[in-house]
């Protein structure tokens, strides 16, 4: 039963190594789209935020002697594919940021809820290393959620309503 549950979670964690690095490139396309500047230091910020995150995944992997290597995670491919449209989008300059940012938080929730579920089944497993450094992950994806939030209320989509 625990060889179910160890395979199931790599599979997890696979899935989180190829979003992560989907994220990667994408990250720099949304920080160019901003015309916030404070937008688009949150964007790049999160880029070195999610070059740590890769690392954290890859000493992982490392620990259980897998490889670490990515299986196509179609659930974020979807969702940068929707941000991709909102930069094409011909929205003005205030608006297409308030919309970036909406793009930016589904991502955001998307890894919460699967770092948070990996945390758990690493907890489950007694990978005691791995927990730790997942929830410091979980913790830094949290952490990017609230700023954008507080972006978006305090500045970005006052300025959108505006227009």
């Amino acid at each position: 039963m625990k060889e179910g549950i160890q395979k199931f979670f790599v599979h997890q964690l696979q899935d989180l190594y190829d979003a992560e690095n989907q994220l990667i490139e994408a990250l720099p396309k949304m920080a160019q789209a901003c015309s916030s500047s404070k937008l688009r230091s949150a964007f790049e910020e999160h880029l070195r935020q999610t070059r740590n995150q890769v690392q954290r995944l890859e000493q992982i992997f490392q620990s259980m002697q897998e490889k670490p290597k990515g299986k196509k995670c179609k659930g974020m491919q979807g969702l940068i594919k929707e941000g991709e449209e909102v930069i094409k989008e011909d929205f003005e300059p205030e608006i297409r940021d308030a919309a970036l940012i909406c793009a930016a938080q589904k991502v955001e929730h998307y890894e919460i809820s699967g770092y948070g579920s990996v945390r758990t089944f690493a907890e489950l497993l007694g990978l005691n290393d791995a927990a730790e450094l997942l929830q410091q992950t979980l913790d830094g994806e949290e952490a990017t959620d609230q700023k954008l939030t507080q972006l978006a209320m305090e500045s970005i989509n006052k300025k959108a309503i505006r227009k």
